[in-house]
C-alpha cells in the first residue's frame, strides 16, 4: 500500500503564490508517475499536472505558465508551485500516484484546500 499526504494549502489573495507538497510512503515501487488534480465545489475533478518518473511534465492549459510540478525522488515527494493564483483556482487539490508510463492513478491523497480571493 501507498499513502499520500498533501500539505501547503491555504487562503490567499489573487496574484499570490502557494506551494503544495505531497509525500508518498509505503511500497510505491521503483518508478512511478505522480499527478495533481483539483475539484472545485459542484464541479468534476480535473487534471492539473503530471510528472513522470523521468521528470517529463504535462499541464492543463488553464495552469500552463503559472504552475510548476516537480519531484524529489530521494524524499518521495512531489510539489506543485502555484504562482499568479486566480479565484478560479479555488478547489481541493489532490495528488495521485500511478505506474510509470501509464495513464491511470492507483493511489490518491486526502486533498488540501486552496482558496483564492479576488
Amino acid at each position: 500500500q501507498v499513502q499520500l499526504v498533501e500539505s501547503g494549502g491555504g487562503s490567499v489573495q489573487a496574484g499570490d503564490s502557494l506551494r503544495l507538497s505531497c509525500a508518498a510512503s509505503g511500497r510505491a515501487g521503483s518508478s512511478y508517475d505522480m499527478g495533481w488534480f483539483r475539484q472545485a465545489p459542484g464541479k468534476e475533478r480535473q487534471f492539473v499536472a503530471r510528472i513522470t518518473w523521468r521528470g517529463y511534465t504535462y499541464y492543463a492549459d488553464s495552469v500552463k505558465g503559472r504552475f510548476t510540478i516537480s519531484r524529489d525522488n530521494a524524499k518521495n515527494t512531489v510539489y506543485l508551485q502555484m504562482n499568479s493564483l486566480k479565484p478560479e483556482d479555488t478547489a481541493d487539490y489532490y495528488c495521485a500516484l500511478g505506474p510509470a508510463g501509464g495513464t491511470r492513478y492507483d493511489y490518491w491523497g486526502q486533498g488540501t484546500q486552496v482558496t483564492v480571493s479576488s
